[in-house]
């Protein structure tokens, strides 16, 4: 038997266990992939950063489930790798192929003065906290405050200025937790300011995402035709691609659209640079100042030395990941990856035998979720190419989940993850709710013994 393990159980994870197992007839010995998480709970970005009113989107967990209930496949969650866990060593000693996909898991810095105060947050961290992440229990965001501000125009800051625009009704159907529903149901937070350093021919958020914003019921879309005009790409979009040309027009319409009084309003603004989160004189933040920017001839932004202030008692940081080095295995600061070719780990230029790497850690923080199937897919085909050499390597033990409780480890099985879904709907029953997720590592870990 060749015993495979893979390293995250998100997108990048399953699609590569499923282009292994599609592929396995290439391989010397019959094929077991033990996929192998952190967390309790499967799915990764799926559950945890997925937004809870995108429901079509959160459905791709019945894509990877089906791949996690397959033959030859076993689901091993509660298995930290690293500090506190198993170690890249001993892995290898496990296993014959270890292919790790734990994606990008930090957040990108301003390095601007004030990033540290009191209501300066990444979007992660917010994410996190109406996700359910069981290392964001207990969170507080200051929703007392009138305005907020969200620095980046990608989904990750759409997201994060629908779900404090939205009203409580509107997510009470959805699987978020009580304790964010709760506090969102309160919030005193009116505007929300999403800003871009760049014009809106260069946003990164997709068309989809954009109009979700102009269909909230509770909320009105503004947009500043002055900064939109200083895009030459939205005076002239013919040269644009598709989707940026119906961004572009997406925005035209707001621009030209007659104020609405809904309630709470999204601004979305352009060519701001952050400079500085400002302090209330207390530790908390008051505001962020910004520096105007022009576009150059490049089609990048410089600085026009003209400042301005957006009053805030929240913000938002969404300017991208970066991935962390794991220990044990190489990394290259400068890219935020582990040096591979085709999926290869690299020790000093070498392939490294039984080591491999998929996803954002592979490729950096790039692409939509379909993207980690190509992605997989090459990773796995070296996996396939190594198929002998791999069957060569001595492992210990029968059983890697035996090797990985003696280690003291205790892996959280499928049937204790579908003894945390029987919970979560139990809970969601007596909030008179839906399915509601439990938010806290006590109540997964309990729910998967029960089980």
């Amino acid at each position: 038997m060749l015993r495979i393990a893979v390293v995250g159980s998100g997108p990048s994870g399953v699609y590569t266990a499923q282009a292994i197992l599609d592929q396995q007839d290439a391989l010397p010995a019959p094929v077991a992939v033990d996929v192998l998480d952190r967390l309790p709970c499967p799915y990764g970005l799926v559950r945890y950063g997925v937004a809870p009113d995108h429901e079509k989107i959160k459905s791709l967990q019945g894509t990877l489930r089906q791949v996690l209930e397959r033959p030859g496949v076993r689901f091993l969650g509660n298995v930290p790798v690293g500090e506190g866990g198993v170690s890249a060593d001993q892995l290898r000693s496990i296993y014959h192929a270890v292919v790790y996909c734990v994606g990008a898991a930090r957040d990108r810095r301003l390095g601007i003065p004030g990033e540290d105060l009191v209501g300066s947050y990444s979007a992660t961290d917010f994410v996190s906290w109406y996700s359910a992440h069981p290392d964001a229990v207990g969170h507080g965001f200051p929703l007392d405050v009138a305005s907020a501000v969200v620095i980046g125009v990608g989904n990750v800051a759409v997201d994060v200025a629908r779900i404090l625009a939205r009203g409580a009704d509107e997510l009470r159907a959805t699987d978020m937790p009580q304790a964010p529903l709760d506090a969102l149901a309160v919030s005193a937070v009116r505007d929300v300011h999403m800003v871009g350093r760049r014009g809106p021919s260069r946003a990164k958020f997709t068309t989809k995402e954009l109009r979700e914003l102009g269909g909230l019921p509770g909320a009105d879309v503004v947009v500043r035709e002055e900064e939109l005009v200083a895009d030459p790409d939205y005076l002239d979009p013919s040269g644009l691609p598709g989707a940026a040309k119906r961004n572009v027009a997406a925005l035209r319409g707001w621009a030209h659209a007659a104020p609405g009084e809904r309630g709470r309003r999204i601004h979305l603004r352009f060519f701001l640079r952050p400079a500085e989160i400002l302090d209330d004189g207390r530790g908390a933040v008051r505001g962020v100042r910004f520096e105007r920017t022009a576009p150059d001839a490049s089609g990048r932004v410089v600085g026009t030395g003209e400042f301005s202030e957006i009053e805030a008692g929240l913000v938002l940081r969404s300017v991208g990941y970066r991935g962390v080095a794991l220990p044990g295995l190489p990394f290259a600061p400068e890219t935020g990856t582990v040096p591979h070719e085709r999926g290869r780990v690299l020790r000093e230029g070498a392939p490294s035998p039984g080591e491999y790497v998929a996803g954002w850690i592979k490729r950096g923080p790039t692409g939509v979720i379909g993207s980690n199937r190509s992605c997989g897919k090459e990773t796995a085909g070296s996996v396939l190419e190594d198929g002998a050499a791999l069957a060569g390597r001595a492992v210990v033990g029968s059983d890697p989940l035996e090797a990985l409780r003696d280690l003291g480890l205790a892996p959280v099985e499928w049937h204790g993850w579908l003894g945390i879904e029987r919970a979560e709907a139990a809970l969601g029953r007596t909030l008179s709710r839906g399915t509601v997720k439990i938010a806290d590592w006590d109540g997964l870990l309990a729910a998967a013994r029960r089980s």
